[in-house]
């Protein structure tokens, strides 16, 4: 059973494995009552318990965030084998000083109009939970695993899966 960690190197760890992931799954709930989903970039700063997106003030996940704030973020680096599931609530945030300090210029290609923008606004996601699967990425631990599984039937350690809970103080 996977247990629940509240500690502070779980939380950093948890930043560790998504920091360098360059698009994460934003899913919300849409007014029919069903999951959307959809490729956002975060705003690369050190990590508080609060990641950021620039979105389109008028898209449809602004309006979802306004309905529902309950947010599922998914972070994939397959190459490092590293998966994190973040759950969090969303919040649209217009904000001209805050939207100038996380700006970085490459976003202008979807945001032709700078961060002073009408049209800019951003996704504040304040992290309640996260749980992550760090799996052996080496290719010689992999034939390890299924050696020993066809030779003893069990399936090898696959690696860390811990929750880990950002809603009570880190120890």
């Amino acid at each position: 059973m996977v247990e629940t960690r509240t500690d502070a190197a779980a939380q950093q760890k948890v930043w560790e494995m998504i920091r360098d992931v360059e698009i994460a799954m934003m899913v919300t709930m849409d007014e029919e009552g069903r999951f959307r989903g959809r490729p956002m970039r975060a705003v690369k700063q050190e990590f508080d318990g609060v990641l950021w997106f620039f979105t389109k003030a008028d898209s449809p996940k602004v309006q979802e965030a306004k309905q529902d704030e309950r947010t599922l973020l998914a972070y994939a680096d397959p190459h490092k084998r590293n998966y994190v599931s973040i759950s969090g609530h969303a919040e649209v945030v217009r904000n001209a000083a805050k939207q100038k300090e996380l700006w970085s210029e490459p976003l202008r290609t979807w945001f032709p109009g700078g961060p002073e923008s009408p049209e800019v606004a951003l996704m504040k996601v304040t992290v309640d939970g996260a749980e992550y699967w760090d799996s052996p990425s080496s290719t010689l631990v992999h034939a390890y695993g299924y050696i020993k599984a066809v030779t003893t039937g069990k399936p090898p350690a696959p690696g860390e899966n811990d929750k880990v809970d950002f809603t009570k103080a880190a120890s």
